[in-house]
C-alpha cells in the first residue's frame, strides 16, 4: 500500500512473527506510563491479540501498525489509532519508537504517513493525541506536524509517585 510506505519506513499490519517484538515492547517498563499499564503481558495473551489484529477498525475502533525499516525489515516501533469514532470522524493517535531507534526521524515519517492515511482513507476530520507535559520529544514531534495544543488535563497521570499534566493536541483536516 503506497499510502503507508515512506522513504525509510513502511507501516504494516501486525503479523504472527511480531509476537516477540510485541512481548518485548509491551513489557518494557519504560513504556508503561504512555501505555497506561502496570502489569506485564503474557505471550499467550499477546498471541490472542495478534490472532484478532485483522479485525476491521470500524468494528474494534482501533488499529495498530508496525513501523518497519524499509530496507532491513527490522521493527522500529508501533503506531496506534484508538477510540476511532466514524460518526464524529475523529481518532486518537499514539506512537512508540524503540529506544535504540529514537531521534532518527522515524517517528516523524510514521506520523506523516499515518496522518495522510487517516485523512485520505478513513476520511477523519481530526486526529488527537494525549502527551504528558514532560515528554519533550513527543511534544516537539506533534508540534512539528502542526498539531495544536487545545487543552491541559491537570494532574492527569500519576506515575512514579508524582502527578503529571497531560496535554491534548488536535490536528483538524481543513
Amino acid at each position: 500500500m503506497q499510502t503507508l510506505k515512506g522513504k525509510h519506513i513502511i507501516l504494516r499490519a501486525l503479523e504472527p512473527e511480531d509476537l516477540q517484538f510485541l512481548f518485548d515492547t509491551e513489557n518494557n517498563e519504560n513504556f508503561w506510563e504512555v501505555s497506561h499499564t502496570k502489569t506485564p503481558f503474557s505471550k499467550f495473551i499477546l498471541k490472542q491479540y495478534l490472532e484478532n489484529a485483522h479485525l476491521d477498525i470500524y468494528e474494534v475502533k482501533q488499529l495498530r501498525l508496525v513501523i518497519e525499516d524499509i530496507n532491513s525489515f527490522h521493527q522500529i516501533g508501533m503506531i496506534d489509532l484508538f477510540d476511532f469514532n466514524p460518526q464524529h470522524k475523529r481518532v486518537g493517535l499514539g506512537i512508540l519508537i524503540s529506544e535504540e531507534h529514537q531521534q532518527k526521524g522515524y517517528a516523524s515519517e510514521a506520523l506523516k504517513l499515518l496522518t495522510n492515511y487517516c485523512f485520505s482513507h478513513l476520511q477523519v476530520h481530526q486526529l488527537y493525541a494525549n502527551i504528558t507535559a514532560d515528554n519533550t520529544k513527543s511534544l516537539a514531534l506533534f508540534r512539528k506536524h502542526n498539531f495544536k495544543q487545545v487543552g491541559i488535563k491537570k494532574d492527569w497521570i500519576f506515575s512514579h509517585g508524582i502527578y503529571k499534566d497531560e496535554i491534548l493536541f488536535q490536528l483538524i483536516n481543513e
